[in-house]
């Protein structure tokens, strides 16, 4: 694979902080490479034990899943290692839904089950997201189709058994439901409503979600 960019032309683009990240997160940046928006994650100034090891795992984990979803719209595309310590991928516009809900106060049974499908795409992909409970990471892109971001917690389910499998997918789709719930209750219909609560129930005794990232 050609690699688009290195570090030493990151001195002279186009550059904004997203995310500084904390002790053991990657610091996040939106950057502009001849024309092109990438975002660009980079472990280089955490701790020597933090970017020697967990945050080597992290990029390595995010770029591999990234690259099985090459295709799906929606989802960044284009991913590599810019080094040891980073990774970039293309730029995917549009507002977070948390942003949504502040300012349009509703989301579209369409827009939702469009949400929806896409993960079921991300999932017949042999990859589960995992951290898909907040508003931070699903968009809605500027045409109003939906975005998944930041896979850094994602899992490849192809060596699962297929009731594990469905098990961690359901608790993938359990954050879609959850906007369900809130915005367009009554097109939810009983099977999204019994599945939300299923994944619900389990939730309280999975020990791990900390772990994989998953949140209430």
């Amino acid at each position: 694979m050609i690699v688009p960019f290195g570090r030493a032309q990151l001195a002279t683009a186009e550059r904004e902080l997203l995310r500084d990240g904390r002790f053991a997160n990657a610091r996040v940046e939106r950057v502009c490479i001849d024309g092109v928006d990438w975002i660009f994650k980079d472990f280089s100034s955490r701790a020597w034990f933090v970017r020697h090891g967990i945050g080597r795992l992290l990029l390595g984990r995010e770029v591999r899943a990234l690259r099985r979803l090459e295709g799906l719209h929606g989802i960044p595309s284009r991913a590599f290692r810019v080094d040891a310590f980073a990774m970039a991928a293309r730029y995917v516009p549009g507002r977070t839904l948390g942003r949504v809900e502040t300012e349009d106060r509703r989301m579209s049974a369409d827009f939702l089950a469009a949400l929806e499908s896409l993960l079921q795409q991300v999932h017949a992909r042999g990859i589960v997201h995992l951290d898909t409970r907040g508003g931070g990471n699903l968009l809605m892109l500027p045409d109003g189709a939906p975005g998944i971001i930041d896979f850094q917690a994602a899992v490849s389910t192809r060596w699962m058994p297929a009731w594990l499998r469905r098990w961690f997918e359901g608790m993938d789709l359990g954050g879609i439901y959850k906007k369900w719930l809130q915005y367009q209750p009554e097109a939810m219909g009983a099977q999204r409503r019994a599945r939300f609560e299923q994944m619900n129930r389990w939730r309280r005794l999975w020990v791990f979600r900390g772990y994989f990232g998953l949140r209430k």
